[in-house]
């Protein structure tokens, strides 16, 4: 049973930072396309960062590209969203997904699992 679990959210003031982590079980991060997404109330799920199964390649929304930085640890199993510079549009919940393919698509429909979210709060 494959379960992929988000921590690190908050509240932080606009400029500061915050690390998400997506602890992952039943399957392995380097196999697939590890991907993160957010939800701020009202709005559609949208693509934030996603890193390739194979060569760990990094890809961005265009609104955190310079700010975010993903990654991940495969001793650990888990994959990491670095968040610096943060602003108040960013706040949301917060979503790790897998792609199983490891296309490292920004489609919410290519993903084949979900955690359950975490809540990040950006105050100005």
């Amino acid at each position: 049973q494959v379960q992929l679990v988000e921590s690190g959210g908050g509240l932080v003031q606009a400029g500061g930072s915050l690390r998400l982590s997506c602890a992952a079980s039943g399957l392995t991060v380097s196999s697939a396309a590890m991907g993160w997404f957010r939800q701020a109330p009202g709005k559609e799920r949208e693509f934030v960062a996603v890193i390739t199964w194979n060569d760990g390649r990094a890809y961005y929304a265009d609104s955190v590209k310079g700010r975010f930085t993903i990654s991940r640890d495969n001793a650990k199993n888990t994959a990491y969203l670095q968040m610096n510079r943060l602003k108040p549009e960013d706040t949301a919940i917060y979503f790790c997904a897998a792609d199983l393919w490891g296309r490292g698509s920004r489609n919410v429909d290519d993903y084949d699992y979900w955690g359950p979210g975490t809540q990040v709060a950006v105050s100005s």
